[in-house]
């Protein structure tokens, strides 16, 4: 069931109103659209998307939820691959992140798509909404460090063909993550590849409010991400990472 709106406050409040298993809910506008920490996503009317899975949870991979948001972004990435011809890498855990000019030495990293899942109280689903700029200029974006199909010489993408690309490949990587083994241990390998965070000194600012500061060596098989500090690590299994610098190359890439 696919629902779609001219204008709506959120697409994940909608889903949650009614999470029927695979129920898809699209808007051009969201007056109150949301991102993680209780950010607001906004963007003006027909210049972005803004679509909410809502996906299930079979009982027994409840232990691999942590992996449903890295595997969310790792769809938008290969839709934007796929429509846009634009490359992308993801910061821990879904923030797409791309390059305006190109995989060039030193150019920086803008965002270009957010992803927020929630549990529903009332089932066994997640709700998975994701954002992605796509027609904005630069003065309709909301913070700097912010990007769009556009600026990045994708001009001509409709949105239409982007959210059919994203949700197939959602669905495609979720039955991948629901059988479990090898297939899901080979999810994990790709998102360690395409990870942009391992390999460089963060701030990982916690929920509580504290920050912690170390080098990301790696994603473990939880979803989490690995901080060491001194000589011991420490998995976060949330929080807002902020690249402080780089502690080794990863592509020789700063962000």
């Amino acid at each position: 069931m696919v629902d779609v709106h001219a204008s709506i406050d959120s697409t994940n409040l909608e889903a949650l109103r009614d999470p029927c298993p695979w129920r898809v809910v699209v808007a051009d506008y969201q007056s109150a659209g949301r991102g993680r920490l209780a950010r607001q996503w906004r963007a003006p009317a027909r210049t972005s998307i803004a679509v909410s899975a809502v996906v299930p949870i079979p009982g027994c991979r409840s232990a691999d939820l942590g992996w449903l948001p890295l595997v969310s972004g790792m769809a938008m990435c290969t839709a934007m691959a796929d429509v846009a011809h634009v490359a992308s890498r993801l910061k821990w855990p879904n923030d797409v992140m791309v390059q305006e000019k190109g995989d060039t030495l030193g150019t920086p990293w803008f965002k270009i798509s957010g992803i927020l899942c929630e549990m529903s109280p009332d089932a066994d689903v997640v709700v998975i909404g994701a954002g992605a700029n796509i027609a904005q200029k630069r003065s309709e974006l909301p913070v700097e460090t912010a990007t769009s199909l556009a600026l990045c010489g994708a001009r001509e993408v409709r949105r239409e063909d982007l959210v059919v690309r994203y949700l197939g490949e959602l669905a495609g990587l979720h039955r991948i993550w629901s059988a479990g083994g090898a297939g899901l241990e080979a999810l994990r390998k790709t998102y360690r590849t395409c990870c942009l965070t391992i390999g460089q000194d963060v701030d990982v600012h916690q929920p509580d409010g504290r920050i912690a500061r170390g080098a990301a060596t790696g994603v473990d098989d939880m979803g989490q991400l690995v901080v060491a500090v001194g000589g011991s690590s420490r998995a976060h299994a949330a929080g807002d990472v902020v690249h402080v610098r780089r502690s080794q190359p990863v592509g020789g890439h700063t962000a």
